[in-house]
């Protein structure tokens, strides 16, 4: 059976933002993967292989992984957690959803409620969507910014370019304490989008999936295209890279992202810990007890 490539995604990585521009990158891009079937084959010797790393990164103990999913509605964040994460072990990985914030959240400065879920050394944390919700979702509605209680002296028309600022300097901070930072963009077309949608209403038991408010949002698409633009071009880093990952082909999707995040854990260059002399010897001691029972 074939392996994912790193090659696979190295397209789709932005380290520097500076000349990005969303347009040159394609939402139906496949790199070479010819259909679903040979999707399916590469995913699953992808989840076999980043359960190994993943049980490895939980026995070290030191490292943590945080991975962002952002992405406009029926792009497939969703799924990607459920099928790229199937074969990990749950007690490695803690996954959260975050919504429109409650009364206690908006209480609280805009990070603070990411921050009090960072992963725990040992553990991959997933966001599906995080604190770069601020900078989109607020951004294009500027009414949410208001209800954010920021006192009024603070809301300049700077206020997205320092929000920018202190993000790179938060995952800089997790960088250097060990969390490791990987951020996706699931690329999905507005045609994709539509398609999506009507399947969602057409399909009983896709019905619950749809919200009269994905159609509202659908309306400022190209607000958003340009909110998602600037966020990346002001936010990739070497250290926290955005990856566009191309998101019209669910099946290409996931392996994309699977193949990023084997990626990252080969670079940490795990290893299950070694067993010091003291240890060796009470092992041993161990063995020649059970040997000498029955």
């Amino acid at each position: 059976m074939k392996k994912i490539s790193a090659k696979l995604v190295k397209p789709y990585r932005v380290d520097h933002g500076k000349q990005f521009r969303l347009k040159d990158y394609d939402p139906g891009h496949t790199a070479g993967v010819k259909d679903k079937q040979e999707a399916t084959e590469l995913l699953q010797r992808g989840i076999q292989e980043l359960a190994e790393l993943q049980d490895k990164l939980y026995a070290q103990d030191s490292w943590a992984l945080l991975l962002i999913f952002q992405a406009m509605d029926a792009a497939g964040k969703d799924g990607i957690i459920k099928h790229v994460m199937s074969g990990v072990n749950p007690q490695g990985c803690q996954v959260y959803s975050f919504k429109a914030p409650s009364t206690e959240e908006l209480d609280h400065d805009y990070m603070w409620r990411t921050m009090v879920r960072m992963p725990e050394r040992g553990r991959i944390g997933i966001f599906n969507r995080s604190y770069y919700e601020e900078v989109l979702v607020v951004r294009v509605n500027e009414e949410l910014l208001q209800a954010q209680r920021i006192p009024q002296a603070l809301l300049s028309k700077d206020i997205w370019k320092e929000r920018f600022e202190d993000i790179r300097s938060f995952e800089r901070y997790l960088t250097r304490n060990g969390i490791v930072v990987r951020k996706f963009f699931l690329n999905v077309s507005r045609k994709e989008q539509k398609r999506r949608f009507l399947a969602r209403l057409d399909a009983p038991e896709k019905n619950w999936k749809f919200s009269a408010a994905d159609i509202r949002e659908r309306g400022f698409w190209d607000d958003y295209m340009d909110a998602y633009e600037d966020m990346i071009r002001h936010t990739a880093t070497t250290d926290a890279p955005w990856h566009i990952i191309p998101a019209d082909n669910k099946w290409f999707t996931r392996i994309a992202v699977a193949e990023a995040v084997i990626d990252t854990l080969k670079d940490l260059k795990l290893s299950y810990p070694k067993v010091d002399s003291a240890k060796a010897k009470e092992l041993e001691a161990a063995r020649g007890l059970l040997e000498d029972k029955k």
